[in-house]
């Protein structure tokens, strides 16, 4: 990256890197190098290791003291909504991340820095850069800067699909639902799922996920939507 690139990033993120090379192998996609070896070193998979539990940790603490009488559930619903990877995709078009992101020829032309897998990867590695360059605190402050107003307005349901499709079910004197893999497609590092989730008597529905358990819920939030349980528009 050229330098002038680096510092309109670093501008965009309120934070200097001392080590630059840091915040250059957490924008690195695992399609810039040919060999799946070289992928330990010099792309972002191990940064986003570290990035999605310092997110996990900051998240979890900033709702404990942000909602003192909230139980364990609906903290815990609170969280899966604030981490998944939809919402680090959201924080790094707001960051601006994409154009940054360093690809290989054919996932640049497939689209890559638009696609949300790619992004909340990076936004995950780039908070574990700032947390291996400059400690926790660092990296809990971006975390805090960008998190907490969706925290504040987070509107989601307080229960997830899967819950929410089994307790209804329950409710009806219905056999709880199953989920069946349809298949599984994409490369290793980007792979897709469908599934289907079926209930005796009601129609299958189907959901697509970058992996299993989000593949369930999006299944188990159509066939809410469809059998008038859900609002099209929660996510």
């Amino acid at each position: 990256m050229k330098k002038r690139d680096v510092a309109k990033l670093e501008e965009h993120l309120g934070y200097k890197f001392k080590d630059r090379s840091q915040l250059e192998r957490a924008l690195s996609h695992s399609s810039t190098v040919a060999s799946p070896r070289l992928q330990v070193d010099q792309t972002y998979q191990r940064h986003e290791f570290l990035g999605d539990r310092v997110l996990a940790v900051t998240i979890a603490d900033m709702l404990l003291k942000a909602f003192p009488k909230a139980d364990e559930g609906e903290l815990a619903r609170r969280f899966n909504g604030l981490v998944r990877n939809e919402t680090c995709a959201e924080v790094a078009r707001e960051i601006g991340l994409g154009p940054y992101i360093r690809l290989g020829e054919g996932e640049a032309q497939a689209g890559g820095r638009k696609k949300e897998a790619i992004l909340g990867d990076v936004c995950e590695a780039i908070i574990g850069a700032i947390y291996i360059d400059g400690g926790f605190e660092k990296a809990r402050d971006i975390v805090k800067h960008y998190w907490e107003r969706r925290m504040l307005d987070w509107t989601g349901p307080l229960r997830d699909a899967k819950t929410t499709l089994q307790e209804w079910v329950q409710g009806n004197k219905l056999p709880p639902p199953t989920y069946r893999l349809v298949e599984r497609t994409g490369p290793d590092h980007e792979p897709e799922f469908t599934l289907n989730v079926e209930v005796p008597t009601l129609k299958s529905a189907q959901g697509k996920g970058p992996s299993k358990r989000i593949a369930e819920q999006d299944a188990a939030r159509t066939m809410l939507i469809r059998e008038g349980q859900w609002s099209a528009d929660v996510k």
